[in-house]
């Protein structure tokens, strides 16, 4: 009897919830200073970078790896700041709006990373890359 071999495979996709899309229409529909990278659901702070589900990334890539749904971790995040309704990542290269945070402690995880960085640039710790 010849052996079956299968593989598991989790592309790290999300479907959106009803609060996330009325959320990401609203971050959609306001003005900001600046042309955005993306739009982030879910997120939370880890490691001085930011982790979330995606939506409207500008650069998508050959191989879909930032298409919509897909989760995401942003490199250092280097400012944060409020514009209007919306908090807003800086990166290296790349600029986010959080449109939601992950429930139970995604919204506390920037309370702490604003309280721990302040206005400073804070690189993530080598052993985490």
């Amino acid at each position: 009897m010849s052996e079956i071999n299968t593989v598991v495979v989790d592309f790290h996709v999300k479907r959106y919830s009803d609060f996330d899309l009325l959320r990401i229409a609203r971050a959609v529909a306001q003005d900001y200073e600046a042309i955005n990278t993306a739009y982030l659901v879910n997120v939370h702070i880890y490691a001085c970078s930011a982790v979330g589900v995606v939506f409207g990334h500008i650069a998508p890539g050959p191989h879909g790896r930032f298409s919509d749904g897909h989760l995401i971790r942003t490199s250092d995040i280097q400012k944060i700041a409020k514009e209007g309704r919306f908090w807003i990542i800086n990166t290296v290269n790349s600029r986010y709006v959080i449109a939601t945070f992950k429930k139970d402690g995604g919204r506390q995880s920037l309370r702490d990373f604003r309280r721990l960085a302040g206005d400073q640039y804070v690189p993530t710790p080598s052993s985490l890359h």
